[in-house]
């Protein structure tokens, strides 16, 4: 397996400026998940260390070789399409071998890589068949399958997943997660589901309009956004952002309510400055519904709609004119607009500087 190293990497289609000076380092065996909106660019960069894209500027490297000009099948990657780009004709067996059977691989070590491929992927009841006889997770299986087969120093998956269905996808995320660490392959993976980057990265990129947001590990990320894009963008629903101001002493005041926050979390400017405050659904504790935090505020607020989640509901209420949406561990039927006591974990907030966007973290 081999590292990845982007310096000041730039892509540029006519006047438009996709890629904006994105600066890399991709450890050797390291699982990067590179997540953000659609249009952000995470594709683009995908492609480029693929070399199916130029370089308009800057320097790619793959180990210690610089690949700006090199084509794909010198780089030493492999690729996993989201449309997986199967061979309809051939059986899994050939698609899994034809591509090192053109390069002149000799038959029996396509046979051995064949073997273990199969193996390891669950695939040797398929051999025989033809995709269109195969699921979608199974098709996905002879995708990866056949990019592990070329037995290359760095894996790209681009959306592999978003053509399966919601258990399909978290099994083969799973299998695909099990396969890198037996393989302790350097992998590249693009998707706009924050979901599958928090469990699958080792290191998260999030990119928006073209740069990087931020780079980190998934608990630092969701625990430590940088700023208010990061904070809406990782985390399931997104998190709360309500009008605020600094109070005296560290306190925040929003919607009518003043909340305590640790004094030694954040930077706060004067008392007045207007902030945002962030506060993830999961902070917002229904009254009788989890542990009651001792740091914070309450406050009513009516459940206009509820989204039963089976062991969980959303509630969705508001505060000072600002929606709000709570999540209730262990839920119950609730009557329309009926009056919940709710908790903000004044412990776990996160404020933004209005003006900025950026956290005033420490």
């Amino acid at each position: 397996m081999a590292t990845v190293t982007l310096r000041d990497i730039v892509k540029i289609y006519g006047e438009f400026v996709a890629i904006k000076g994105i600066d890399l380092d991709i450890e050797d065996g390291t699982f990067v998940v590179l997540v953000g909106p659609s249009g952000c660019g995470k594709s683009t960069l995908l492609r480029m260390i693929a070399g199916l894209e130029t370089i308009s500027h800057g320097e790619l490297k793959i180990g210690s070789k610089l690949v700006n000009d090199l084509p794909s099948r010198e780089r030493g990657i492999s690729m996993v399409f989201q449309s997986y780009a199967l061979y309809p004709h051939m059986s899994v067996r050939d698609n899994l071998g034809f591509g090192l059977r053109i390069s002149g691989v000799a038959k029996p070590e396509i046979e051995r890589r064949r073997t273990e491929a199969a193996s390891m992927l669950g695939l040797n009841p398929y051999m025989d068949r033809r995709p269109s006889q195969l699921s979608g997770g199974q098709r996905q299986r002879v995708a990866i399958g056949r990019a592990m087969v070329r037995e290359p120093q760095v894996f790209l998956f681009d959306e592999p997943l978003s053509n399966l269905d919601a258990k399909l996808r978290n099994q083969t995320r799973v299998e695909i997660k099990r396969l890198q660490r037996q393989l302790g392959a350097t992998v590249v993976f693009v998707t706009h589901d924050q979901v599958e980057a928090m469990t699958l990265a080792d290191k998260i990129v999030v990119l928006h309009d073209g740069e990087v947001a931020q780079i980190g590990s998934p608990l630092d990320v969701f625990e430590r956004p940088r700023n208010q894009f990061v904070a809406g963008f990782m985390g399931a629903p997104s998190m709360n952002f309500i009008p605020a101001t600094v109070g005296e002493g560290s306190t925040i005041r929003a919607g009518g309510i003043e909340i305590a926050v640790p004094a030694d979390r954040f930077d706060l400017p004067a008392a007045g400055t207007e902030v945002t405050l962030g506060v993830r659904p999961e902070d917002v504790v229904p009254e009788g519904h989890g542990t009651r935090p001792n740091l914070g505020a309450d406050f009513t607020g009516q459940v206009e709609f509820a989204e039963m989640l089976g062991d969980q509901s959303l509630l969705f209420t508001s505060l000072g004119g600002s929606e709000v949406v709570a999540r209730m561990q262990h839920p119950r039927a609730l009557e329309p607009n009926e009056a919940v006591r709710f908790r903000i974990d004044g412990g776990r907030v996160h404020i933004f500087d209005r003006q900025t966007q950026n956290s005033l973290l420490r």
